[in-house]
């Protein structure tokens, strides 16, 4: 029997798992992140499991840690994104294609037409990740000397929504005649120029690319500071978040759809994906078994940069046996992150080494377990309104991704709670999402 509310499902792709170790494990894919042929067959499997989207997160600059930790990193190659999704476009037909684009080390008229041009060749799959780039490096790589201000980040941010998703009303929905007899190509009064002047940004527009199939790609937001909320709730479609436990994710849940409704938004059109580690085994014994092997891969110089990345701070100093100090500077990276590592080492009174030896892993929320009772988990989490759905982090590949696609997701679809079927082509039909109006043409 379906449920009147259904699991939706996201697979993180960065490149391919976020597990430091996921490379290593016996049976894995070494090569998984820089191989097309490999990943054209996740996302294959995926579309075939009735996934909602396939979502590839980005990096402007190779991750800053030491070079004795980034030697062991397999996130120092990665695909360009849009050029790994439009090739993706084609080689499958249902499943939604997320990319992450900064703004701000990007410009408005380029991201809108290249999530323009993506949604037109996928036929209506593909989603924009809103992200104003914590990684401090990354200006380094723009002509600049320090990191963009968290605040101005998140400024720059806002308007450069509002002056994209103008750009993709530029032309209305009939606006190309390719009348043969008369020679007339496209009605101009159906043409609109944008001529933005805003405090951060000047665009005349109008784009040079008829508007997307499903009017605007999917937006998506995944920051949770309160400048990251208040962006979500006036502009996301989904949020990609990362909540500890279920208290956590409810009280986001409420926090963001509430902030909707207060603008006049409907919460029912916003989706709520936190990051889920899954790891699946015949038995929850086996299945930490196999996580325990997975995070004794990481070796510590790993460690400890994946802590100082997450802290913002360099933590390679530190005594690895004492608690975390407690004098740790500000930073002007992710302010979200830092609070989180904070948080998890007073809860738990982990060693900086413990702390590092998660964060070289993974630290975020996790399912470890059987079918049964990562489902029973999952469905909880619908139903007391932790969430909407996951994003889900696979622990390696492909034997990692090949578990949930054969062994959990059956297992929600005979409880009803997720699809045996897409439900149309678009990505905003798979997830339940309204197509916008163009704010410059009735339809």
């Amino acid at each position: 029997m379906t449920r009147s509310r259904q699991l939706r499902l996201g697979a993180f792709m960065r490149p391919v798992s976020l597990h430091t170790g996921a490379w290593r494990y016996p049976g894995s894919y070494p090569d998984a992140n820089f191989n097309f042929a490999h990943i054209k067959s996740f996302a294959q499997k995926l579309e075939a499991a009735k996934f909602d989207a396939f979502f590839m997160a980005d990096h402007l600059a190779v991750l800053n840690m030491p070079v004795e930790a980034l030697k062991r990193s397999h996130t120092v190659t990665s695909f360009e994104p849009f050029t790994l999704l439009s090739a993706l476009a084609a080689v499958t037909e249902r499943i939604g294609l997320a990319a992450t684009a900064s703004t701000t080390f990007d410009e408005p008229y380029h991201v809108a037409r290249r999530f323009a041009s993506l949604d037109h060749i996928s036929n209506g799959r593909a989603a924009w990740n809103i992200v104003t780039t914590s990684n401090p490096d990354a200006a380094l790589n723009f002509g600049l000397d320090e990191h963009v201000e968290h605040g101005e980040r998140y400024k720059r941010a806002r308007e450069f929504y509002d002056v994209v998703t103008g750009l993709w009303d530029s032309f209305a929905d009939d606006a190309f005649i390719r009348h043969r007899e008369s020679g007339i190509y496209l009605d101009p009064e159906k043409m609109h120029i944008l001529n933005h002047k805003g405090e951060e940004l000047s665009v005349r527009g109008p784009l040079n690319i008829a508007r997307p199939v499903q009017g605007w790609p999917v937006i998506v937001q995944a920051g949770q500071s309160d400048p990251g909320r208040q962006l979500a709730a006036e502009t996301a479609e989904v949020v990609f978040c990362s909540p500890r436990d279920l208290d956590g994710g409810k009280a986001l849940y409420a926090d963001i759809k509430g902030r909707m409704q207060a603008i006049g938004r409907n919460p029912d059109h916003l989706k709520m994906l936190p990051a889920a580690f899954v790891v699946i085994g015949d038995s929850i014994e086996e299945a930490r078994t196999k996580r325990l092997s997975l995070d004794s891969l990481v070796h510590y110089d790993s460690a400890i940069a994946s802590l100082s990345i997450a802290l913002g701070h360099d933590a390679s100093a530190f005594d690895p046996d004492a608690p975390l100090p407690k004098d740790i500077p500000e930073t002007n990276a992710s302010k979200t992150g830092r609070a989180q590592v904070i948080k998890l080492a007073q809860e738990e009174n982990l060693t900086v080494r413990q702390l590092a030896q998660r964060y070289g892993g993974y630290s975020g929320l996790a399912f470890v377990g059987t079918p049964k009772s990562i489902a029973d988990e999952m469905e909880r989490w619908l139903d007391e309104e932790g969430s909407d759905g996951f994003n889900v982090v696979f622990p390696y590949l492909p034997q990692g991704l090949d578990d949930v696609t054969t062994r959990l997701v059956p297992e929600l679809q005979r409880r009803g709670i997720f699809r045996n079927e897409y439900e149309g082509t678009t990505l905003r039909e798979h997830l339940g999402l309204p197509r916008p109006k163009n704010r410059f043409f009735s339809d």
